[in-house]
């Protein structure tokens, strides 16, 4: 049985479409999606779906969100952040967050008034998140917060920042704690540059910057200070999640678009699908995207049943994209110069697909993290 809610992604196709892909040249120029987007998409019960009705959210379980995800995978779409707002923010604040933070945050996340961001990377410390050196000081009763950091997604637009930050920076990975900024009312905190980046052209991925950024004590998120590290961890799991579905879905995108390309192009008096290395090409692609289909959805399966372990999800999250990144290059040579051509979509994935294997841990971190699952005896 499918897990995907067929009726939340025809709304989510059709969103897509009209609001996102229609208006992608405007999105591109300014590197962001318009406010407007997001409370259209709020209207529509798009964000936050698998956020409980108490807090505004959809009331319904993860899939409905990972339907909203894949809908967007599928038709290309790469500049809306809600992968990050509704897949990621909103479950740290529901997971973590006290009764008070989730009546005062979730609401405005589910109607796209707020805009979630997760303010994880440094200039200095990517994949190896006990290096950061971002601090967070506590002063009677506020956070002062001093750092920087970069490559984070709706940076320019986000209302609530959730910050990993050192509040015991003697006390390793146990001194790391998840702070939420509320940046309309933070002074101290600086929105750097909007990145210039090799795809994803339309995202809002941004450099931040905390100078004596005060914030109070009571937007600490887990209860006391140090826990963060063991927050992380244990919700990296769902993001790897997410991107391993997403992956999936544009790999079969890249294979259902090249395979239409190839047999209205012409070339030496016959269709460039009459060529058997076509056929070759297309067919393992097909077949490597159907591998990937059923352990991702395996995956889903078993994060709705509260089984999917970190081990699992490292092993999705590289090998998904890894998968999507080869087909997206064999499908672009069978275009030819067409295929580097922005104008054609698989030229955008092209672009597009080569950072999924740096996201939420780089792949390399991925396989690292399942070697010591198996050195553990856990694989």
């Amino acid at each position: 049985m499918s897990w995907r809610d067929e009726e939340v992604t025809a709304v989510a196709t059709k969103f897509v479409e009209s609001e996102l892909v229609a208006r992608r040249e405007e999105f591109e120029r300014q590197h962001q999606v318009d406010r407007d987007v997001w409370r259209r998409a709020g209207e529509l019960g798009l964000l936050c779906c698998s956020i409980p009705e108490q807090y505004g959210g959809g009331g319904g379980t993860f899939a409905h969100d990972l339907a909203v995800f894949e809908a967007q995978a599928r038709l290309g779409e790469t500049g809306w952040g809600n992968g990050v707002h509704s897949g990621i923010v909103a479950h740290y604040i529901l997971a973590y967050g006290t009764e008070e933070q989730k009546r005062r945050w979730l609401p405005g996340m589910a109607s796209g008034d707020l805009v979630g961001a997760i303010a994880m990377t440094e200039p200095g410390a990517g994949s190896d998140l006990k290096n950061i050196r971002t601090r967070a000081v506590l002063d009677g009763d506020e956070y002062v917060i001093d750092g920087a950091k970069t490559f984070i997604s709706n940076g320019q637009q986000a209302d609530l920042v959730v910050v990993v930050a050192k509040t015991d920076p003697a006390a390793g990975a146990k001194g790391i704690s998840l702070i939420v900024v509320e940046t309309a009312a933070c002074p101290g905190f600086v929105r750097g540059r909007v990145l210039e980046k090799v795809g994803l052209p339309a995202a809002d991925t941004s450099e931040l910057s905390f100078e004596d950024a005060r914030v109070p004590a009571g937007n600490l998120l887990g209860g006391e200070p140090g826990r963060g590290f063991g927050q992380l961890m244990t919700q990296l799991a769902r993001e790897r999640l997410l991107l391993g579905v997403t992956a999936v879905a544009s790999a079969e995108s890249a294979v259902a678009l090249t395979t239409e390309y190839v047999q209205s192009r012409d070339m030496f008096g016959q269709s460039l699908w009459d060529f058997q290395n076509t056929k070759f090409v297309l067919a393992e692609a097909a077949t490597t995207a159907r591998v990937a289909r059923v352990f991702v959805d395996d995956c889903v399966r078993r994060h709705l049943d509260g089984e999917l372990d970190a081990t699992t999800a490292a092993m999705l999250k590289w090998w998904s994209t890894e998968q999507y990144v080869t087909i997206v290059d064999r499908c672009t040579q069978l275009f030819g110069g067409y295929g580097y051509m922005r104008e054609y979509p698989i030229a955008r994935m092209y672009a597009d697909a080569r950072v999924t294997k740096v996201f939420a841990g780089s792949n390399e971190t991925m396989k690292d993290l399942v070697a010591r699952s198996l050195q553990d005896g856990r694989g």
